[in-house]
């Protein structure tokens, strides 16, 4: 929602107006982690014996993996570049839009209605199978936990045996198409995921993102901008239970900054705007780059002023601003007839 029109009185007279901010640039680091929460399975010391499976734990688990990481800028309102436009007749615009933390976003522009979000499908989880669902009777009656895995892995392995003669064309009820083909090897496999799992073990894995935020005011390099520990996940810049990963910023150039002349500018009166510089902002973990791209700067660019003159009764100026750069996007005339 747009902040409403503010008033200011001063002794003698009356200001009508607006109060707006500048943004300025906060760089958003999002880490993507997984937390991973391993439940060992009934027959796990007999995984190396039975289906060469090694480096199996009979011992539950919960650790951290680090999936991604990368940068974006996001704009916040910067206490220091705060303007109040008067609603003069002749020369300010009537109508200027704010974000909800007061920064511009446009002038002369009728508001657009609020979206609404989409609506989002809901999500099927798949069903989880009970390996015990496919044990036979032979199995389920066998004389100790040792026999049973004997028996579960000799079935894990004729399963295999019959998915090679289907996927051959050797089995001896071959199915008539490939639908049914399909079919029979996706209940094939189910049977053999969920059979393989009491012997391996279950990893579920839930997705988080955390995000880190900085608010440069010059270039870095190679300063911490977050720690990762397997076991407690993502962790503060300054706690040493995890390891550093390290962010630099280079600002590009791009905005000649004007040396300063001492003399007060008589644009100061209208509408303030920045021109963004540009950065590279990279990260990584020490030794490897795990993102590197170009994001806009406001701290390494400039302030500019839309004069007043170009909002008189003769013509109406929309003006676009990035509500996240505070720049000028576009600025359309429209003659009064």
């Amino acid at each position: 929602m747009p902040r409403p029109k503010l008033q200011r009185e001063l002794p003698g007279e009356k200001y009508y107006g607006v109060t707006y901010a500048l943004p300025k640039t906060a760089i958003n680091i999002e880490v993507k982690v997984n937390k991973v929460t391993y439940t060992p399975g009934e027959f796990s010391k007999y995984a190396d014996r039975y289906l060469r499976l090694t480096d199996v734990s009979g011992e539950p688990q919960e650790y951290w993996e680090l999936v991604s990481v990368k940068a974006k800028s996001v704009g916040i309102p910067d206490s220091e570049h705060t303007y109040f436009v008067k609603l003069k007749d002749k020369t300010v615009a009537p109508l200027i839009e704010l974000t909800e933390d007061g920064i511009v976003k446009s002038i002369n522009v009728p508001l657009s209605p609020k979206k609404s979000a989409p609506m989002q499908p809901a999500t099927t989880q798949k069903k989880k199978i009970n390996p015990r669902d496919f044990l036979t009777e032979e199995i389920l009656m066998a004389s100790s936990t040792a026999k049973m895995a004997e028996l579960v892995a000799k079935e894990i392995y004729n399963i295999r045996e019959s998915k090679n003669a289907l996927l051959r064309g050797q089995a001896d009820n071959m199915p008539s198409d490939g639908a049914q083909l399909k079919i029979m090897l996706d209940n094939l496999n189910a049977q053999e995921e969920a059979m393989t799992q009491m012997f391996s073990g279950t990893c579920n894995k839930e997705e988080r993102t955390f995000t880190v935020r900085l608010t440069p005011d010059k270039e870095f390099n190679n300063e911490v901008a977050f720690r990762f520990s397997k076991k407690l996940g993502v962790v503060a810049n300054n706690d040493l239970a995890g390891t550093p990963f390290y962010i630099s910023l280079k600002d590009l150039k791009t905005v000649k900054i004007p040396q300063e002349d001492g003399k007060k500018k008589k644009e100061m009166e209208g509408i303030a705007y920045n021109v963004p510089g540009q950065a590279m902002v990279t990260l990584t973990d020490g030794k490897k780059k795990l993102y590197e791209g170009e994001i806009p700067v406001t701290q390494f660019g400039i302030i500019e002023y839309l004069a007043p003159v170009l909002f008189n009764k003769n013509s109406t100026i929309k003006v676009y601003f990035d509500p996240v750069t505070g720049g000028l996007l576009k600025v359309d005339r429209e003659e009064s007839k």
